[in-house]
């Protein structure tokens, strides 16, 4: 189901091996996420000087969890809520193979060989004063996108070599036809091998800004902890498309003298732009979320944070940046969640029993970045928040994801009646369910937060379980 591990009870940041002292939690908070940000990209580009693979892979490595009891291996042979597709087999909330490095398809592999075959029937089934040198020079520019240097290279001594046989074989090797024709295919591969080298650094290049949005999207977006004022937590972020750079999904979880208060968001746009107003929300929500008294303080210090932010921008997003945002309080005593919607899809309970519960706002509001449009109090919606119930809340990524026909996902009409043991496998069940509905592609990136209340006598470690059907 998932690797499951107890990282604390401080609630301010997650994953990795940082201090989770309540020292290391004030301390964090202390530092702007823009800092932050900046300091790990630094660590980040001068390690990419050392080689983007060597980086990746130390990211990679750093993805995966330390020694824990609670680490299953054998997640494909756990069984899954009827109706939902196959887990994902990668730690931290990653599409398996999307960061490894892809092979050819495999008839590109053979196509190179393929094309001088072909070249070399065409030349002996045809009259001499057909040439088939267009062939031969053809198949180490295929080879070049998509083949190593050494491979690219073979495969233009094989051409040269081939065009110089034929000539031989038919007692021509002397002529000016077997010199041009030999000169075009040896100067087509040597092309061919400086195509190679371009198209290799370019995949470096990519490949380093990757690790680099990453790192970003690591300092801006921590992962929470498993464990948060007496609730357990989930979260995951899935790209759209592979390699794609960070998003403007968000999420947090801040323990507060007021209970444990969340948030998840959608700010409009992709890209480093859209990095920023994440970071400045995060920021924003941290301080508020320590600092109000009310869940309706919060949403308007982060409506004056965006309005800070959007004195600085120009273009398109000076008119159009906002950002949908759902609010949450639960209370460390009372049996309830709040609920502060701007603008963001509807999260939903999900109860003990299998009913599901959708949070639909008793005054619908415009998300936070809107506030020249109109202004009016906001108000939270109170509901019922019992033990073993899960709070899901989710961006639209979820929600627009469509199959093949067009249709819609529809998380409501999927989770109603089906009962999950914890956040973790809620989310992998949701994930995988996604990817089967979509046929594995989608449109848009989707952030996933879950919180569970545990009922009386459930253990504080969680730890992997069949789900109950």
């Amino acid at each position: 189901m998932g690797h499951l591990r107890d990282n604390g009870d401080d609630g301010t940041a997650g994953g990795g091996s940082d201090d989770r002292s309540p020292e290391g939690a004030a301390r964090r908070r202390r530092i702007p996420a823009g800092n932050r940000l900046r300091s790990l990209r630094d660590r980040v580009e001068r390690g990419m000087r050392r080689g983007s693979r060597r980086a990746d892979a130390g990211f990679r490595e750093a993805d995966m969890p330390p020694e824990d009891p609670t680490w299953n291996t054998s997640r494909a042979m756990d069984k899954h809520p009827p109706g939902f597709g196959p887990e994902d087999l990668q730690p931290g909330g990653r599409r398996r193979g999307r960061h490894a490095a892809r092979s050819p398809h495999p008839f590109v592999e053979i196509l190179p060989a393929l094309i001088i075959v072909v070249a070399i029937v065409l030349d002996q089934a045809t009259p001499t004063s057909i040439t088939a040198s267009p062939l031969f020079a053809a198949a180490p520019l295929v080879a070049a996108p998509f083949f190593s240097f050494a491979r690219t290279l073979g495969v233009g001594i094989v051409s040269v070599a081939a065009i110089l046989g034929l000539h031989f074989y038919r007692g021509t090797a002397g002529g000016i036809e077997t010199i041009t024709e030999s000169l075009t295919v040896f100067t087509v591969s040597v092309l061919a091998l400086a195509i190679n080298g371009v198209v290799r650094r370019s995949g470096e290049r990519l490949a380093s800004a990757r690790v680099i949005a990453e790192a970003a999207q690591r300092a801006v977006l921590p992962t929470p902890a498993a464990r948060i004022g007496g609730l357990h937590i989930a979260a995951r972020y899935e790209a759209a498309e592979e390699g794609a750079f960070i998003g403007g999904d968000l999420f947090a979880v801040q323990d507060t003298a007021y209970g444990v208060r969340l948030v998840v968001g959608d700010v409009r746009g992709k890209g480093m732009g859209a990095v920023e107003t994440v970071a400045v929300v995060i920021g924003a929500f941290r301080e508020a979320a320590e600092q109000e008294s009310s869940l309706e303080g919060v949403a308007q210090r982060l409506e004056r944070a965006l309005a800070r932010e959007g004195t600085r921008r120009s273009g398109i997003d000076l008119f159009e940046g906002f950002t949908t945002a759902v609010l949450a309080e639960i209370p460390h005593v009372e049996g309830m969640v709040r609920v502060v919607n701007r603008g963001h899809p509807e999260p939903l309970v999900l109860a003990a029993d299998g009913a599901l519960t959708v949070l639909a706002p008793s005054d619908p509001a415009l998300p936070l970045g809107m506030g020249e449009l109109g202004a009016w109090p906001d108000r939270a919606d109170e509901v019922p928040y019992g033990s073993g119930s899960t709070l899901l809340l989710y961006t639209d990524g979820l929600t627009e994801a469509r199959n093949a026909a067009g249709v819609f996902y529809n998380p409501r009409e999927r989770l109603a009646g089906r009962i999950f043991p914890g956040p973790d496998e809620l989310l992998e069940a949701i994930v995988g369910d996604v990817r089967l509905h979509t046929g594995g592609g989608s449109t848009d990136d989707m952030a996933l937060l879950a919180v569970s209340r545990p009922t009386a006598g459930q253990p504080e470690r969680r730890r992997t379980m069949p789900v109950v059907p």
